[in-house]
């Protein structure tokens, strides 16, 4: 199962970008579910269903035409699921503070819990073959962020954590539950934690893999848009995934000759070039504004036309390469990057803001680095059997 994940600023038209790619999909014959992961959920209306639906029919997946299915992931219905004993733990320490039981229900909504619904969904499909492609109309960067991190952090916590809190809690509840004023966890609240895990297992293994799971950053040619879009990389990079299209939303077509809209365009143009050198050699799909809303099937199929030209396969990874690596070695942080055809004598590097840049003969490359390797200096660098290693120190 292909795995296809949208994200990118709010607002750029994620929701309308995975729609379109589903119709196509879908068209070309695969099983295809898109799934919300954004809380404010929005694609129902992107497909046009209002009048078709009813409260929380999209939170299981729901056929739109043939071979494509659309689902919200609907919290509420989640937590009655997978987290009724969670959620119900932190409801009854929330209503010891006075407040009442519809704001505990409220507030027992944690985050993450939406991300990790979503993405055992996406393992049981996998699982059980249900579809041959999974698109993710994710959420806004951060959150996004947070969805792809969920397995690494979970597993840590169940390996480090989980069995010593639940054995400390089983050996001195008895004591505990009678001076307290909150009970502590009952052990049926640790099995629902294990059994949540378990539906995880082996997501973060797809997650990395570039045959099986590719992200699309969506973007518009915005300044302040380029630069979350560029951390967006950073950060997915950072966690193993394989970034292999960014899709630059809204462009002014060249038709559009108002003299309204030249300085728009001039700076579009400028952005355009930027995001070609920075995210090379990964693909820049451009979309151009079109004179409508985006919503509804046939606009829909008018979007993925543009995105899809001549029969192409969304399905198909553009790139199967992690475009750089970092890591942490013997005290010192290391970039790697993998540059076929480079010889020694061909490349230079240097810092430039929260970038590192290298260059090889013409071409250059744009790496945005981590926060935690921002302030450090690129003092080493060696090139051996085409892979570029670059260590980063602080240097006083």
């Amino acid at each position: 199962m292909r795995i296809l994940l949208f994200s990118g600023k709010g607002g750029v038209g994620k929701t309308s970008v995975a729609a379109a790619t589903g119709i196509r999909l879908a068209q070309q014959g695969k099983r295809t579910l898109v799934m919300s992961v954004d809380p404010a959920h929005s694609l129902s209306d992107a497909f046009d269903l209002g009048e078709e639906l009813f409260a929380g029919q999209t939170a299981d997946p729901y056929q739109v035409a043939e071979g494509l299915y659309i689902q919200e992931v609907n919290i509420q219905k989640e937590i009655k699921r997978h987290w009724k004993e969670i959620a119900s733990y932190v409801v009854a320490i929330l209503r010891t503070t006075g407040i009442s039981e519809v704001e505990a229900e409220e507030l027992a909504i944690l985050p993450g819990m939406e991300e990790l619904s979503a993405m055992m969904y996406v393992n049981q499909y996998r699982r059980e073959d249900l579809y041959d492609v999974v698109v993710l109309d994710c959420a806004p960067t951060a959150e996004s962020m947070r969805f792809v991190s969920m397995p690494t952090t979970l597993e840590w916590y169940m390996k480090h954590v989980f069995p010593f809190q639940r054995t400390v809690v089983k050996a001195v509840r008895p004591i505990a539950n009678r001076v307290s004023p909150v009970e502590l966890p009952t052990d049926r609240y640790f099995a629902n934690v294990q059994e949540l895990f378990g539906r995880l297992e082996g997501i973060d293994e797809v997650l990395e893999d570039p045959r099986r799971t590719s992200v699309r950053l969506v973007t518009n040619p915005e300044r302040m848009v380029l630069r979350e879009t560029q951390r967006a990389f950073v950060y997915f990079s950072l966690h193993g995934l394989t970034v292999d299209c960014v899709i630059a939303n809204r462009v002014l077509p060249t038709e559009v000759s108002d003299a309204y809209f030249a300085e728009w365009q001039r700076t579009q143009a400028e952005i355009l070039d930027e995001m070609d050198a920075y995210f090379a050699p990964v693909k820049v799909k451009r979309v151009p504004l079109f004179t409508h809303e985006v919503m509804g099937r046939e606009r829909l199929l008018q979007l993925a036309d543009v995105l899809y030209p001549d029969g192409e396969d969304p399905a198909v990874p553009l790139n199967l390469e992690r475009p750089y690596s970092f890591a942490k070695v013997n005290g010192h942080y290391e970039i790697r990057l993998r540059l076929p055809f480079a010889s020694k004598g061909e490349v230079e590097l240097f810092k430039k803001g929260d970038e590192l840049v290298v260059e090889i003969g013409t071409l250059r490359r744009h790496i945005g680095l981590p926060t935690s390797m921002v302030a450090l200096t690129p003092t080493r660098a060696r090139l051996e059997n085409q892979l570029l290693t670059v260590e980063m120190k602080e240097v006083s």
